[in-house]
Order: structure tokens, then C-alpha cells, then sequence
């Protein structure tokens, strides 16, 4: 088993590390990226369509958004002026600068990432946030989300997007987001999860591992695992009309999918974006 899950981390790693150095625009196909479009206008898209708001979009490094995003989880998680916040699966740094200017100068926004080629690029951006924000309360640290470069209860809120569902031992990473937030510390993710397994053909099909499907759980799944990690409160929101808009777009991940699909069916009828949100006691 551990070696299984090593593997799983090595292609993930190395999926995300031709996206990052720029030798494709996806993990899982030449045109188009692992969780949504793979061009700019294509990403700006896709965020715009999930909540994030022109002038967010608008104050982002050039480059910070490849269209990797699943959901808004800073939507839901009402950041306020000098909270802590850390971004599991940070990429070129997207949530990160988003956050960092809610969060002001006198919060912390920290990114943790296992990708090298990630954390170098969203380094770089770092210095243009620098000099457009004026704020230095920006981080970014390599690391596995299951064993996360971060103090006990050090963080007021952890959010995600579209990165949980890629580790191969997602309750880990649960007990790992209970022991960093704080008392009374929140959690907003979003994720891809199923509402049905996957037919057997679609989960082995390694374009949908890196794509963010293979390896998503259902979402009673999900909701176990958050609830044996300590965190109560929690609220649990499937959204499939972003699937629908992979569908439409004619994602590369969803054409392979939907090739193993029974007919009459379509990938929203097993596949959700679902947002998170929960607290810690």
C-alpha cells in the first residue's frame, strides 16, 4: 500500500511539474488544464464562472491562474483582517495572493505545495505581488499535504482547491488540516467527489487520476472522513454545474470519462465539485 500511494504522488508530482515549466498546458492532455481550461482567457473563464471576481483576477501575478481551480473555497471562507491562512496544494499561488490581500498586513497567507517547479513559480509571482500589494505576508513551503510543513494549531482558516482529491490517503490529510488550524479555526475547501463510484474502466484511467477524478471519493466518504478527524459543524454543498461546464467545454478529462460512461449518462451524474466547510472545536 505504500508504495502504491508513492506512485500515485510521483505521477501527480510530475503531472503538475510539466504545467508549472510551462511544457503543457495540462497534465492530462495538450490543451487543456487538469480541473479546466488550459489557455488564459480559458482560466480567467473558469474563474469568473466559480465566483472570483474581476478585480481578484485582475491584481493576480500574470501566470498565477492555470485554470486548475474546482470551486471558490475564499468564497466561503470569509477571511478577515489579520487571520492566518494556509492553501493545501498552492500552485503558481492563485488562493495564496487572492488571500493575502484580505487578510492585510498583519495576517500570514501560506502555501504549501509539493511540486518544486510549483513552488518556484509561485515564488517568482511572489515578488510581483510584492511590489503591486505593498504587503510582505506571503509564503509558499514544500511540502505533502499529508505531513504538513506547519506548527500545531498555528492557522485560523485552511482552504483548498481541487488538490484533495489527488492524494492517495485523503484521511491524513484531514487529521493533518485538525492538528495546524486553531480552536475555533475553520476549513473551507473545494473538491471534485463522487456521487456514484466511477465505472471501473473511467477510475483506471490515469489522464482522469491527474485530472482530479480517478482518484476522488464519494461524498458520504468525504463526510466521514471530515467528521472522524474532529471538525464539527460541517457543511457539505455539491455544485454540478461546474462539471457540466467541463462537459461543455469539451474537456479532455470528461471526453475520456465519458467514453467509459454507461449510456444516457453524463460525468455530472457521477462527479461533483463539492464545497467544505467545517470548524474546529
Amino acid at each position: 500500500m505504500a508504495q502504491k500511494e508513492q506512485e500515485i504522488r510521483e505521477f501527480v508530482r510530475l503531472g503538475y511539474a510539466r504545467i508549472a515549466e510551462g511544457r503543457t498546458q495540462s497534465c492530462c492532455g495538450p490543451s487543456a488544464g487538469c480541473c479546466g481550461g488550459g489557455g488564459a482567457d480559458e482560466a480567467t473563464q473558469l474563474a469568473q464562472s466559480i465566483g472570483y471576481t474581476t478585480e481578484e483576477l485582475a491584481n493576480l501575478p500574470e501566470g498565477a491562474n492555470m485554470g486548475l481551480s474546482c470551486g471558490n473555497p475564499l468564497a466561503l471562507a470569509s477571511l478577515k483582517e489579520g487571520d492566518v491562512v494556509l492553501d493545501l496544494g498552492s500552485g503558481g499561488g492563485f488562493d495564496i495572493f487572492v488571500a493575502g490581500r484580505k487578510v492585510g498586513p498583519t495576517g500570514r497567507a501560506i502555501g504549501v505545495d509539493m511540486t518544486p517547479e510549483m513552488i518556484s513559480k509561485a515564488r517568482r509571482n511572489l515578488e510581483v505581488y510584492r511590489e503591486h500589494s505593498g504587503l510582505d505576508n506571503c509564503e509558499f513551503r514544500l511540502g505533502e499535504i499529508e505531513h504538513l510543513p506547519v506548527a500545531d494549531a498555528s492557522v485560523d482558516v485552511v482552504i483548498s482547491n481541487c488538490v484533495l482529491n489527488l492524494s492517495p490517503d485523503k484521511p491524513q490529510v484531514w487529521r493533518e488540516i485538525a492538528r495546524v488550524l486553531k480552536p475555533g479555526g475553520r476549513v473551507s475547501v473545494s473538491d471534485i467527489a463522487l456521487l456514484k463510484p466511477l465505472p471501473e474502466q473511467a477510475r483506471a484511467s490515469v489522464e482522469a487520476l491527474v485530472g482530479c477524478v480517478a482518484g476522488a471519493v464519494l461524498v458520504d466518504e468525504t463526510q466521514a472522513m471530515v467528521r472522524a478527524a474532529g471538525l464539527d459543524h460541517a457543511q457539505f454543498e455539491c455544485k454540478s454545474d461546474y462539471i457540466n461546464s467541463m462537459s461543455d467545454w469539451s474537456d479532455p478529462v470528461f471526453r475520456e470519462l465519458a467514453a467509459h460512461f454507461p449510456a444516457d449518462t453524463q460525468p455530472s451524474d457521477f462527479v461533483t465539485s463539492l464545497n467544505i466547510t467545517a470548524f474546529k472545536p
